[in-house]
């Protein structure tokens, strides 16, 4: 049988939450906005 490669792991990358969804809704990092999938909240950075 093959030999099983390792599995690597992507460091988590902590997020600013969503103000209005709650804790559960993580802000997309744009280039110079953070913005809500789910609401549609924004922010400038």
């Amino acid at each position: 049988m093959a030999d099983k490669k390792a599995k690597k792991f992507k460091p988590y990358k902590k997020g600013k939450s969503c103000p209005r969804c709650g804790a559960g809704t993580r802000l997309a990092e744009h280039k110079d906005r953070l913005s809500c999938g789910k609401c549609g909240y924004m922010e400038k950075k």
